[in-house]
């Protein structure tokens, strides 16, 4: 998707050989007609998948999937890192580690949502070690739902949780694979699509 991988090398900043920051445009301050099109990129990367929710992790996978519901015609949950007071009960759980924030949350949605009847597309704005996608795929497998495929807008492909998910057998679409980070500069994958 070269209107992405534009935005990553135009408005990224490389912090690390690790740490791409993209909060001008995707996890911060969100541009609504990038998110149309990854919506829309997305929608028609899963087409004919019998779609009837989209699960994505509170907060920034939440734009994109958003945008990929609309398009979808379908509904979009969220699982939530921190408990409130009106999700308490008859929660489907699960732990994810963060190694940016170099923390553990317990993720959580209503059972109310998501169910054995539902076809889920996994969605999420990163995919480095693959925490957050294995603690959604818990989730789903605790509904007992099917899970359609997972959708990561930007994958560091040169860390371990691609390579974990796809051995599992899920279809991943990855719509900016980077192959590396150093010097300030983003490399790209040549792939980006990988079933």
């Amino acid at each position: 998707m070269d209107v992405l991988k534009q935005k990553i090398l135009s408005e990224g900043k490389v912090l690390s050989d690790t740490v791409l920051k993209v909060d001008s445009f995707l996890n911060h301050q969100i541009d609504p007609v990038l998110m149309q099109e990854i919506g829309k990129e997305f929608a028609q990367r899963f087409k004919g998948f019998d779609i009837t929710k989209i699960l994505t992790l509170e907060s920034s996978g939440i734009a994109p999937a958003v945008m990929t519901g609309l398009t979808l015609d379908v509904p979009v949950v969220f699982a939530r890192k921190r408990k409130s007071l009106t999700l308490t009960d008859h929660l489907y759980s699960a732990e994810v580690y963060s190694f940016t924030k170099k923390e553990s949350n317990e993720i959580s949605i209503s059972q109310d949502f998501i169910s054995s009847e539902d076809t889920v597309l996994i969605m999420d704005d990163f995919l480095a070690n693959g925490q957050a996608v294995f603690g959604m795929i818990d989730i789903l497998k605790q509904a007992k739902a099917r899970i359609a495929g997972i959708g990561i807008v930007i994958e560091k492909g040169f860390q371990e949780g691609g390579k974990k998910i796809r051995q599992q057998g899920y279809h991943v679409e990855t719509l900016a694979n980077i192959a590396k980070l150093s010097d300030g500069n983003v490399t790209f994958k040549k792939e980006e699509t990988c079933i």
